[in-house]
């Protein structure tokens, strides 16, 4: 369903701009470029909910009108959150110590309607369990370079999808954009999907 109201997501992501085309929303792309760092101490779903928020801020202070989107997602292995790999290395690392294992998956959304100021943040979570990779199998997915910009250091939408043995929870909360709770926040804000 087309509404008046547009939509601005606050995110350079190209797979958080392919689910929203994929659901049908028009919308227009203004990067946050935010700084990321958290306060010790935090939960994984209050540093989500925090970034969201913090990259949506940045982008409805710089607009009059319009819905403001932000999102973030982390990996979350023994209350250890596994950001995206500095190098080559560390994804060997996260890769390793995530192989055989179930981890969680956070996905923060954040709207702010920049006319008003109002806003609505929520978070989702999705159990995931990588299957037990051999050492040569995770050497050669590091080598597409597909982990090298992913938060845990795999896309489960791309060739880490190979690796997934099962996912508890919401598929599109590990690619990084849970859309049935983006689409219920959505519809508080006047854009309904259905």
């Amino acid at each position: 369903m087309k509404t008046s109201t547009s939509l601005i997501l606050a995110s350079s992501s190209p797979r958080r701009r392919e689910l929203l085309q994929t659901i049908g929303l028009d919308f227009t792309v203004i990067t946050s470029d935010v700084d990321e760092s958290t306060a010790q101490g935090l939960l994984p779903h209050e540093v989500v909910e925090q970034l969201a928020y913090r990259k949506a801020r940045a982008v409805a202070d710089r607009v009059e009108k319009g819905i403001v989107l932000g999102s973030d997602t982390v990996v979350v292995l023994d209350d250890i959150i596994l950001g995206k790999p500095a190098d080559e290395e560390e994804a060997f690392a996260m890769l390793s110590s995530l192989r055989g294992r179930e981890h969680v998956v956070y996905s923060g959304v954040a709207l702010i309607d920049a006319e008003i100021a109002r806003y609505e943040v929520r978070h989702s979570k999705t159990q995931v369990r990588i299957r037990a990779l051999t050492d040569q199998e995770i050497h050669a997915y590091i080598r597409t370079k597909e982990p090298m910009d992913k938060a845990g250091s795999y896309a489960i939408q791309g060739i880490g999808a190979t690796m997934v043995e099962s996912i508890t929870g919401d598929y599109f909360t590990v690619v990084g954009l849970p859309l049935c709770l983006t689409a219920n926040m959505l519809s508080r804000f006047g854009i309904s999907l259905l």
